[in-house]
């Protein structure tokens, strides 16, 4: 199923990193050496590679703040 360009940025802005040293953190906080170093090793496939490939391309754009303000208006839904 394709995600609105909406629903993807709501999905990077609580997507957290789901293995190694920075288990947990957010994807869009992950320090940029390690983005860079999954950019020039290979990301990995499918979902949590684009969102890390995003993830990138919003830290060379200096719009993590964005990312941050979406993050805390719009929480992640809770069953």
């Amino acid at each position: 199923m394709k995600h609105t360009p909406k629903e993807e940025l709501l999905r990077l802005a609580h997507y957290r990193m789901p293995f190694g040293k920075y288990k947990g953190r957010y994807l869009t906080e992950l320090p940029s050496p390690y983005l860079v170093w999954f950019r020039q090793r290979g990301f990995p496939e499918g979902s949590l590679g684009e969102q890390l490939r995003a993830a990138l391309e919003i830290r060379e754009n200096g719009l993590e703040g964005l990312i941050r303000k979406i993050r805390q208006e719009f929480p992640p839904d809770r069953p």
